[in-house]
């Protein structure tokens, strides 16, 4: 009962701080343990705390095991008294040693408060596929949205998320938990039959592919053989073979954000010039 109560504590200051809640996300069966919250309460409700994540990525070949750092918030009447503040070096000092690095993404506001913590930022870079690939001869078959599809497909997408083969050069592997978080609806998710391969696709200023989720490799020029659209983002880093495909771009986090982090290993993500998932955003 009381991991219960400190659940719905949680919603409950999740909701009047970012609009929304984890209550269907953990009854549904999506939450497996990697999201963890450091939480301070005080008279009966939650009123500071900071999440971390283990995010399992396979990077360029090489495992790596980062903490992410998420949902940092405060209630409103007891903020500047260094409640998240607290939280996160004690998350720091809880991971710094047992994993390959520990990042964050903060907003713009938020630059000297995360520096003063000894996190440094960096850029990524975010690719977008040439026209001339996005126009190619179009596929005889479609996508379709999962939700037409019944319920045996809705399996089989769950059992993709979980494990499927490598479609970025820097995927997260351990994504059902937060993938299922974006994608629990369906809205977004589509499928293919002749390739028995989902996919991912959002309308953000243009179409952004998210993601890709087959048994086996798929050739990014085949799924967009299938996909009736142009100018398309992608929402991961493709892999080596199909970079020349696509243009890349320096992405410092726009007007929403900042990319932080603390560890030599993450370094290797501007300089390789790799892009987060974003569907690995907690």
């Amino acid at each position: 009962m009381r991991v219960e109560e400190s659940r719905h504590m949680l919603n409950d200051l999740t909701r009047k701080t970012f609009g929304f809640d984890f209550e269907s996300w953990v009854t549904n069966g999506y939450f497996e343990g990697d999201y963890i919250p450091y939480s301070i309460e005080h008279e009966g409700k939650i009123i500071s705390n900071v999440s971390a994540n283990r995010m399992v990525f396979l990077q360029n070949g090489i495992v790596r095991n980062y903490i992410q750092i998420g949902t940092v918030m405060t209630d409103e009447n007891y903020r500047k008294q260094g409640l998240a503040a607290d939280l996160i070096r004690h998350v720091i000092k809880e991971y710094e040693h047992a994993c390959d690095g520990i990042y964050l993404f903060g907003n713009l506001d938020a630059i000297g408060f995360y520096q003063k913590m000894g996190f440094e930022m960096m850029n990524q870079y975010r690719y977008a596929v040439k026209d001339e690939f996005c126009r190619s001869e179009k596929a005889e078959t479609r996508f379709k949205p999962v939700k037409d599809l019944g319920e045996e497909k809705r399996k089989l997408y769950l059992d993709r998320v979980r494990e499927s083969a490598p479609h970025s050069s820097f995927e997260q592997m351990n994504k059902y938990g937060l993938q299922m978080f974006y994608t629990s609806s369906l809205d977004n998710v589509f499928y293919a039959e002749d390739l028995n391969c989902f996919i991912v696709l959002e309308q953000e200023d243009g179409p952004v592919l998210q993601s890709v989720l087959c048994n086996e490799k798929v050739a990014l020029t085949e799924v967009l053989r299938r996909l009736d659209i142009q100018n398309c983002r992608l929402g991961f880093t493709p892999l080596d073979e199909d970079k020349e495909k696509c243009i890349s771009e320096m992405y410092d986090g726009g007007e929403d954000y900042r990319l932080f982090y603390m560890g030599e290993v993450l370094r290797a993500i501007e300089r390789d010039k790799l892009y987060f998932p974003d569907l690995s955003h907690a």
